[in-house]
Order: C-alpha cells, then structure tokens, then sequence
C-alpha cells in the first residue's frame, strides 16, 4: 500500500456541522415564517449556481426569499445563515494535529457557496488546518462529479493511490472510490482517528 501523502476533507458533517442544508434551510423557514416547500423549490433551481460560484449571496436571495417584499431584513437572514454553523470540536482538533505533524497535503474538498465558505473558514481558523481549499465556489467543481477529485489531484500533482478522502456523504465516497481514491464514510466523527487507521494514517 502506497504511503498517504494527501487528505481531502469535506468540511459540512466532517469538521464543522453542515452550513446551508435542507435541515438549516427548515429552521430558516420555521424562525422566519416562511413557506418551506417554496424555499426549498427555489433552492434547488439555483442551488448549483450557487455552490459553484456563479451566484453570489445577493442573487441567491433574491431567488429564494426576497423576490417579495419580507418583514425581516436581508442581513438577519445572512446573519442566520452564518449561526448554523457549529464545530465538530473532536474532528478539528484531529485535524490540527496532523497538519502540526508536516507529513501530508492537507485540502479541503467541499461544496460551499462564496460567503458561507470564506464565513466558516474565518471562524473555525480552517486556514491552520488546510493547505488548500478545492471548494467549488473557486473551482466551478462540485463533488460527486469525478472532475472535482481530479482537479484536485493534479493541482496538489498527487496519486489517487496516496490520497485519502473524507466525506459523510455516500455519492461523494463513492465517486472518489471509482477514481482510485482511499475513502472514509464519516458516520460518526468521534471514530475518525480508528478509521484514518485503516486506511494507513496513524493518527494518534
């Protein structure tokens, strides 16, 4: 087995909880009065736009909540959007150790709009975490779509045999299982160092 020279974390149900999912678009219709099946519809009409960064948050709001006139502002729901992000704190720390270790690339590889992204890597500190970030709001590439995975490889010019993807996702590992990739299915974050193991990182 090749040495791991390369991991890819998703973020979203890895390190941090999810950002804008349907759970949280749910809560933004519960605490806002809004329609939820409207919001969700809208969502997903924009929703690639969006994560690959052709819309920003302005045009996705206008999309989506505010093609009528509201009884809350544009910046209490930006600011909404921003609080359903919480850290994994267990994940983060593991994280923070093996980036303190220098042995491998570590990248994050997530679907994320512009705002919300740059949002949470301020806050959660995620630039003392990663080397690079592939999220698709910069690359126009959103996981699964095999072009995600190789964009990666071949910036950080490393082999699917040494890189190692983590996602809670099962379409997003995988499609990184087909392109030659050791993956992890994150179910449960307080396992991680046991499944980074298996698959050749000695995380302790």
């Amino acid at each position: 087995m090749a040495r791991v020279a390369l991991l890819l974390w998703d973020i979203g149900g890895v390190l941090l909880s999810n950002g804008w999912d349907r759970s949280a678009r749910a809560r933004a219709s519960g605490h806002f009065g809004l329609d939820a099946a409207d919001l969700e519809h809208r969502h997903q009409q924009v929703d690639a736009a969006f994560e690959s960064g052709q819309l920003d948050t302005d045009g996705y709001l206008d999309s989506t909540v505010f093609y009528r006139p509201r009884d809350f502002t544009r910046d209490a729901f930006r600011q909404f959007m921003r609080e359903q992000s919480a850290a994994i704190p267990s994940s983060l720390e593991l994280a923070r150790h093996l980036r303190e270790r220098g042995e491998f690339v570590m990248a994050a590889l997530n679907n994320e709009s512009r705002e919300l992204n740059e949002y949470r890597i301020a806050t959660f500190q995620l630039g003392k975490i990663f080397h690079a970030f592939f999220s698709s709001c910069y690359t126009g590439r959103r996981k699964p779509e095999p072009d995600a995975y190789r964009f990666a490889l071949q910036i950080t010019q490393r082999d699917p045999a040494e890189s190692v993807f983590l996602d809670d996702r099962p379409e997003n590992v995988e499609a990184a299982q087909r392109l030659g990739l050791r993956t992890i299915l994150v179910r449960d974050p307080e396992r991680l160092s046991d499944e980074l193991t298996r698959v050749g990182v000695a995380a302790g």
